[in-house]
Formats: structure tokens, sequence, C-alpha cells
């Protein structure tokens, strides 16, 4: 098995990255922070606020998520691939994602998802606890600003409606809230690959990634 593991802030292109790295690289893309918003969205469903803790532990150990090889993001069986980008849930997701258990429960989840396969997988703490001992370890990043403007476009793209302010904040919560979890945080290692995107094109930031993997493969 090998993992291509990617850690960065909200917004630094990690997502966009896993993607297109998948299908360069013949990896299964196993988008952690999807499996978070199953959670989130699950809790508003069954109208789970933050103060809920024990409920939301449960409902996070007794959910079915399941990622298929084209990115489709399933709840019970149910396709909620659009759902989990929406305001609410992103609203709610970096405190659902904060609670220990709730944590423990879905690093489980992605370990098992990533036992028989070759994957990337990105998020906020697959390169020190989901997967320590990946075979390459890279932290994508770039500025705020970079990273509002990105997740402005992209939720154009997806119909979701946001000012900038609303999207600055959003992220600036998220920073904070995913450098102090206290169990998952977001930190910088000297194991990983630093990469900054903030004024890089897309191609160039891809090719980076397959310099490192490919240039691994060419050296053995």
């Amino acid at each position: 098995m090998k993992v291509v593991a990617i850690d960065g802030p909200a917004g630094s292109g990690k997502g966009t990255i896993a993607s297109i790295l998948s299908k360069k690289c013949n990896l299964v893309n196993i988008d952690t922070g999807a499996t978070y918003r199953c959670v989130a969205l699950a809790c508003l469903r069954n109208n789970l606020t933050l103060e809920d803790k024990e409920e939301i532990i449960k409902l996070s150990g007794e959910i079915d998520i399941k990622i298929d090889l084209d990115n489709k993001v399933y709840l019970n069986g149910e396709d909620v691939t659009d759902e989990i980008r929406s305001k609410e849930v992103t609203n709610i997701v970096s405190p659902v994602s904060s609670i220990v258990e709730v944590r423990k429960n879905m690093v489980d989840l992605q370990r098992k998802m990533a036992s028989n396969y070759d994957v990337v997988m990105e998020g906020r703490d697959i390169t020190t606890v989901v997967f320590p001992n990946a075979n390459y370890k890279f932290y994508l990043d770039a500025s705020l600003e970079k990273r509002v403007e990105r997740r402005i476009k992209q939720n154009k793209e997806k119909g979701i409606d946001m000012s900038y302010d609303e999207v600055y904040e959003n992220i600036k919560a998220r920073d904070y809230n995913d450098m102090h979890k206290e169990v998952g945080a977001l930190k910088r290692t000297d194991e990983q690959i630093y990469i900054d995107s903030t004024n890089m094109p897309i191609e160039e930031v891809v090719n980076k990634f397959i310099e490192v993997i490919e240039g691994d493969k060419n050296e053995s």
C-alpha cells in the first residue's frame, strides 16, 4: 500500500491537487474532509447542536460513509456529494470535527478506506495522526487572501451564495480551530515537503508533487 498524505489549511487547494494526482498517479483519492462533513450533515438532519456532544459522538460511530472511485460521497447510501458543501454544513464542520471521539471514529474509518489501495489522502492531520508512516508527506499552503479568493470561486461554481466577509471570517475561524484542536491539530513538521501555492498556477503545483512521487520511483 502506497500513501500520499497532504495536510494544509482550508482553501489551500488540497482537494483539487488530490483529485488530479489520483488520476495522474493512479491513486484512490480519499477525501477525509468529506467524512467529517457527513457527520456534520447527519447532525443537522437529526437536529443536533454542538451542545449535544454525546449524541454527536454516538451518531459518528453509527452512520455509514462511503466514497467511490469517482469521488462521490454517500451517507447511509444516499449521494450527498453536493449537500455536504452547503453553507450550513461548512459553518459547523470544524467544531464537530474538533470533538476527540468523533475524530477517533473518523480516523478508524479513513484507515479502513485506505487499507486495500494505493491512496492519496488530504486533510488536517493525515501526515501526523492518520498516516504518520505515509510514503510521502506534504504540507500545502497559501495566503489567507488567496484561499478566500479560491473558496469564493469554488462556491460560485457550486451555486453557494456567501459574501467575501462571510468566507473570510469562516476560513479565519477554521484556521484557528484547526490549529488548536485537542487531537488532530494542523501542524507543520520537518518531515513534510512544504509547498506554498499562493502565486503558483495549478499545473506548477501538481508538477511539484509529481516530481517528488515519480522521482522517488525513478531512483528505485
